[in-house]
C-alpha cells in the first residue's frame, strides 16, 4: 500500500511525528508531502486550533508537554502561527528530501527561528543548496509542486495535519502513529467486527444540512 505523510511547518504536531515518519521512511518508500494547512481550512471552512483563543492556549501547551515527554526539543518561533509558505516553497525547492525536510522542522522547531520569509529562510537555503532563495521560491514549478500536493490531499479527503495516508486509509495526528502502524501491519483491522461496523455507522443527528 502506499504511505503518504501530509505535513505543515506551521504544525508544531507535524514536529513531534516527523521522528516516528523518519524511521518509517528509512524502512518503507514514503511519499512526503507538504501542503498549506490553512487552505485546507479555508477548503473545509474550519476554523484551526490557534483561532480559538482557548484551545490555543492548550494546544501550545499541550505539544510542549508532548515534546518533554518524547525527549524532543520544541522552541516556539517568535510568533504563531506564521505564513509558512516560503519554507513549504523551500521544501519543495529542495526536493522534499528527508534531509530537506528535517532541516527545515529543525531550524523551525528545534531553535525557534523564523520562516516567514525568504530572506529569514536564507542561511537554511543555502546550507541546502540554494544560493538565490527568493528566485527559487518563486519559481511556476515550485508553486506547482505545493499545489499538486494540495490537491491530491483534497482528492484524498484529507481533513488536518499531520495525516499518514496509507491506501486510502487516514490517520490523523502524531498520537495517532502506533494506530497508523498497527494498520500497515495487520491491513485487515478494519475490516473486523467493530471496526467494520463503525465504517457504516448511521448518523443520528446533525446540525448541518447536507
Amino acid at each position: 500500500m502506499p504511505i503518504v505523510w501530509y505535513f505543515d511547518f506551521v504544525s508544531m504536531f507535524s514536529w513531534l511525528q516527523w521522528p516516528a515518519v523518519r524511521e518509517l521512511a528509512a524502512q518503507r518508500e514514503v511519499s512526503l508531502r507538504p501542503i498549506l494547512f490553512g487552505a485546507l481550512l479555508t477548503e473545509m471552512n474550519h476554523r484551526g486550533p490557534a483561532e480559538i483563543p482557548r484551545k490555543r492556549e492548550f494546544s501550545y501547551r499541550y505539544a510542549l508537554w508532548r515534546a518533554r515527554r518524547q525527549g524532543m526539543p520544541l522552541r516556539f518561533p517568535a510568533a504563531h502561527p506564521f505564513n509558512p509558505l516560503p519554507a513549504l516553497r523551500l521544501c519543495v525547492a529542495a526536493g522534499t528530501t528527508v534531509d530537506a525536510v528535517g532541516a527545515i522542522f529543525e531550524w523551525i522547531w528545534a531553535h525557534g527561528r523564523a520562516a516567514d520569509t525568504p530572506e529569514a529562510l536564507e542561511p537554511l537555503a543555502a546550507a541546502l543548496g540554494i544560493a538565490d532563495v527568493r528566485s527559487a521560491l518563486g519559481t511556476p514549478e515550485v508553486k506547482a509542486g505545493l499545489q499538486a500536493n494540495f490537491e491530491q490531499a483534497v482528492r484524498q479527503q484529507v481533513f488536518g495535519v499531520p495525516t499518514l495516508a496509507i491506501g486510502d486509509e487516514l490517520f490523523w495526528g502524531a498520537d495517532a502513529h502506533a494506530f497508523a502502524m498497527d494498520y500497515l501491519a495487520d491491513p485487515g483491522l478494519f475490516a473486523d467486527g467493530e471496526m467494520a461496523r463503525l465504517g457504516d455507522l448511521p448518523v443520528g443527528i446533525s446540525r448541518f444540512r447536507s
